[in-house]
């Protein structure tokens, strides 16, 4: 997809979610891939929420994005993790 053909406008706030087990892997390997798109990500750019039985995690990480292309990176690597389960 074209960034022209995308319905979000570049630069943009984005919140990527992403979920994996409750372990310091996850979280680690969330942030390692995010920083190396995002080097300025702070920690308050992250929302953790575990799940009811703390067995899981889902992070939210709002990202400032300059275009489609940074964004899909970003997803390829999280998909790419064994440690996360899912992203949105």
């Amino acid at each position: 997809m074209k960034q022209e053909d995308s319905p979000l406008e570049f630069p943009c706030h984005f919140p990527i979610k992403v979920m994996g087990a409750t372990t310091g892997d996850f979280k680690t390997s969330v942030i390692d891939i995010v920083k190396t798109h995002i080097p300025e990500l702070s920690n308050e750019h992250i929302n953790e929420r575990p799940s009811s039985n703390n067995k899981y995690v889902s992070l939210t990480v709002t990202v400032y994005v300059t275009s489609r292309e940074q964004l899909d990176n970003i997803y390829r690597e999280l998909h790419a993790c064994e440690h996360v389960l899912m992203s949105l």
